[in-house]
């Protein structure tokens, strides 16, 4: 069966949507680490923060972050009775601690490579150099 053009589009509308999440989940994964850094935080409470941030995530998706960064090792919880119900607390681990301090600085690297005006890349120079054309990847 040929594809067309609307098929093609719509796979990588698919696609382009499927990437942004991925690195949005990425990002929402570090502002959890920080906020767990500086303080005991909890599930709503992340919830509402990340809303505040453009973020629009359910328990759905925020939970199995959480318990998946605990099972990393990046995150410990407790239980603390608040108002009557259980309320899990995370903070960092040590471990946690230890990745934030990596992840800013490849954030930092990130942002002043992708946002600073800068000239052409090396890798785009080397192959203008050698004869060769740039490609969407410089």
């Amino acid at each position: 069966m040929a594809r067309t053009d609307s098929g093609n589009k719509a796979s990588a509308s698919g696609a382009s949507r499927k990437l942004v999440r991925d690195v949005f989940l990425g990002f929402i994964r570090v502002h959890i680490l920080h906020h767990a850094a500086k303080e005991p935080i909890f599930g709503l409470e992340m919830i509402e923060e990340l809303r505040r941030h453009g973020y629009s995530i359910g328990p759905g998706t925020l939970y199995p972050i959480l318990y998946g960064l605990e099972a990393a090792g990046a995150l410990c919880s407790r239980l603390t009775l608040v108002e009557g119900k259980n309320r899990r607390y995370y903070r960092t681990t040590r471990a946690g601690d230890a990745l934030l301090a990596e992840l800013r600085l490849k954030v930092r690297e990130f942002v002043d490579e992708v946002l600073e005006p800068a000239p052409r890349s090396k890798v785009g120079a080397s192959r203008r150099r050698r004869g060769e054309s740039a490609t969407a990847s410089d």
